[in-house]
């Protein structure tokens, strides 16, 4: 056989690379984002209508065609329960255009649809505007907020539509009308028969621009993740899973375990010292009945993570150290009720903070030592307060009717505070996986909170401090199933 034919075998190596090629080609040109296609609805003679995707800002960007009528439709394919929501923002020299989440049955121009859109005119130019389209068992619902605000229910409806959809991001008004979105999540809220701490949703771990509210998500796990830390040195976050703690690395996405030891049994209350240097955690001791039980080893991991809480005490919830890292601060069950405590990191000796009725919890110092931030329910709602650590000076920060806030974390200016609020649809003492939740920040010195992010999560969302050192960023997790 003369050298230059290939062999059977040859042709048949070649092909399967030219078709892999050809699929990875096809696969990068076709889906965009969290999206699978993207269509023109009703043009006819003018110009086609265009969508880019910012991978690095995970924004999109969609103009519409030139046609009177006509639809830039950006989609996937959905099924059962979902929470579509999305930031729209409108160029300055926006006109009749409007933009937001479409339902269809197909991609036919007849085919029965529900739109959850919002007007350039109501909306601010280059402002965020939220939209929210969501599906629950036979029902539809739509909301919309400006950004920062609470969303507002805008209508409902009986879901005449197909299980089996088309979702997704729409934009129309003719002469080529362009909008951005951001911060686009599709949500598969956890089902009824969801069993807490038994069943899981999986987790999306997510990074913050706390002036810009833009949100990035850098890992998606069907796992349950919960509670980032951002370590002193900037490159990674601390988080644990099934247990254990998890490093992920910022610079390449690369994920390995830390080494804790014997503590394997790890909740969402570990919290780094303020160094840096020093990690906390909680670990259920079994044969103490599995109570939640605070440890200390090096940031880089131990064999051996040294106990501070005394034995057989209760339960023991790790959310800061002290500035000297000398003290650890919790939340303490002592005497059948939850309060605030000091322990002395190197006797484990105990030092109440709080002893009030109702529920104390999430304490964070600040850094200057002078004060712990906290939430309590001791005025009927779960709001913010502060006090000093001999327990003097109680003072309520927040005066909220509509939320129940938790876990306030101070920036590491000490300017401002970002902390996670329930709705009243949950109860002051509880902060239950799988809610729709909001992340609320205020200065310090006071005023009006307003909302940065719009997130299904809780429980695991931001239990402990999570700001980048510089302070431009905050880590946390949101969640969704399959």
């Amino acid at each position: 056989m003369p050298s230059h034919i290939p062999s059977i075998s040859g042709y048949r190596t070649l092909s399967f690379i030219l078709f892999s090629l050809l699929m990875a080609t096809l696969t990068a040109q076709s889906s965009t984002g969290i999206f699978d296609r993207s269509v023109d609805l009703g043009t006819g003679s003018g110009a086609s209508g265009t969508t880019q995707y910012d991978a690095v800002t995970q924004t999109y960007r969609l103009a519409a065609p030139t046609d009177d009528g006509a639809r830039r439709y950006l989609w996937t394919t959905l099924q059962g329960d979902f929470i579509l929501r999305a930031e729209i923002t409108f160029p300055e020299e926006t006109a009749s255009r409007s933009a937001g989440w479409t339902l269809r049955d197909h991609l036919g121009l007849q085919a029965p649809e529900v739109e959850g859109m919002v007007s350039a005119t109501e909306a601010v130019a280059d402002e965020p505007h939220v939209v929210e389209l969501a599906r629950t068992g036979d029902s539809l619902s739509f909301r919309t907020a400006r950004f920062g605000e609470p969303l507002q229910l805008q209508w409902t409806r009986q879901d005449t539509l197909r299980n089996e959809l088309f979702a997704g991001l729409t934009v129309k008004g003719g002469a080529g009308a362009q909008v951005q979105y951001r911060n686009v999540r599709i949500t598969h809220p956890a089902p009824e028969t969801l069993v807490p701490y038994r069943d899981y949703l999986g987790s999306r771990l997510e990074l913050m621009d706390v002036e810009t509210g833009l949100r990035t998500v850098v890992l998606n796990s069907d796992h349950s993740l919960q509670a980032p830390n951002w370590t002193a040195d900037g490159k990674y976050l601390l988080y644990n899973s099934n247990g254990f703690l998890y490093r992920y690395r910022l610079s390449d996405g690369y994920v390995d375990m830390l080494n804790t030891g014997f503590a394997t049994r790890n909740n969402n209350d570990h919290v780094l010292s303020f160094d840096g240097s020093q990690l906390g955690i909680s670990h259920h001791v079994a044969e103490e009945d599995g109570a939640s039980t605070i440890f200390v080893l090096p940031v880089e991991g131990s064999d051996a993570p040294r106990r501070i809480t005394l034995p057989n005490v209760g339960h023991s919830y790790l959310h800061g150290f002290s500035p000297d890292a000398k003290q650890v601060v919790f939340t303490g069950g002592r005497n059948d009720k939850y309060d605030i405590y000091l322990a002395d990191v190197d006797t484990g000796e105990e030092t109440a903070v709080t002893d009030t009725p109702g529920l104390d919890d999430g304490p964070e110092f600040s850094a200057d030592g002078r004060y712990i931030y906290f939430n309590s329910n001791r005025s009927g709602m779960m709001q913010l307060w502060r006090v000093e650590p001999d327990g003097s000076y109680p003072t309520r920060l927040t005066e909220d009717h509509e939320y129940n806030d938790w876990f306030p974390h101070l920036s590491p200016d000490g300017r401002d505070i970002i902390f996670l609020s329930f709705g009243t649809d949950v109860e002051s003492s509880q902060h239950p996986f799988y809610k729709h939740v909001t992340l609320r920040t205020m200065p310090v010195a006071g005023g009006e909170p307003k909302i940065l992010a719009y997130i299904y999560g809780g429980q695991g969302t931001i239990n402990v401090p999570s700001w980048s050192p510089d302070g431009k960023y905050v880590a946390f997790v949101s969640n969704t199933g399959r």
